[in-house]
């Protein structure tokens, strides 16, 4: 009788306590043993690198399973025979990770804000003419974190989706004669990216 009264107590205590384990670990609401995972991270695109655009992009832990992430893009460069892509795109995304933020899979969806400048650029009708104007989306994407080492991972990221498009035309001379407005849907990739990312903490 006595053996069984020192079991119960025991299992009692034991169960208060892994109960009280349990909150403090889910303190940021997160199960035990999510602390490790990290909490914030800072990146690049090279993809964007690649077109002279300057980019930063931050993502942010949310909880278990979810994470946001906002890049900022800004392109303010005119080159040689006028030839311009010069825009402002900001893009946040949520991110539902498959097995747990900044590793492995993940889907998202995101929408997308540029103001744009683009012109004398060798395909589509920006061979001939200048564009001006803002573009509006959405879309969803599929992506992949490789983590190389405690604070640097890399991020493969591929988007498609619905861009509208409003624009005014001009002729691609330098201040050229503005030919008229327009605006026009877009479907098809709205995201790519290959990203180094930095884990700050």
């Amino acid at each position: 009788m006595t053996k069984r009264i020192i079991f119960l107590t025991l299992l009692i205590c034991g169960t208060f306590l892994q109960g009280n384990s349990q909150i403090v670990s889910q303190k940021n609401g997160l199960p035990s043993g999510m602390e490790a995972i990290p909490l914030l991270g800072i990146k690049s695109n090279l993809v964007y690198d690649l077109t002279t655009t300057i980019n930063v992009g931050v993502e942010y832990r949310l909880s278990e399973y979810l994470s946001l992430d906002l890049s900022f893009n800004y392109n303010p460069w005119t080159f040689s025979n006028n030839r311009k892509f010069k825009h402002i795109l900001i893009q946040p995304e949520l991110r539902y990770w498959i097995y747990e933020p900044f590793n492995s899979h993940f889907i998202g969806t995101h929408l997308l804000y540029s103001h744009y400048n683009a012109g004398n650029l060798p395909f589509g009708s920006l061979k001939d003419y200048r564009y001006q104007g803002d573009a509006y989306g959405f879309g969803i994407s599929y992506g992949y974190q490789w983590i190389l080492s405690p604070r640097w991972n890399l991020e493969a990221t591929l988007g498609i989706g619905y861009a509208y498009f409003d624009y005014t035309r001009y002729e691609c001379e330098k201040c050229g004669r503005e030919l008229g407005t327009g605006n026009k849907s877009y479907f098809g990739p709205t995201k790519a990216g290959i990203s180094l990312i930095y884990i700050l903490k």
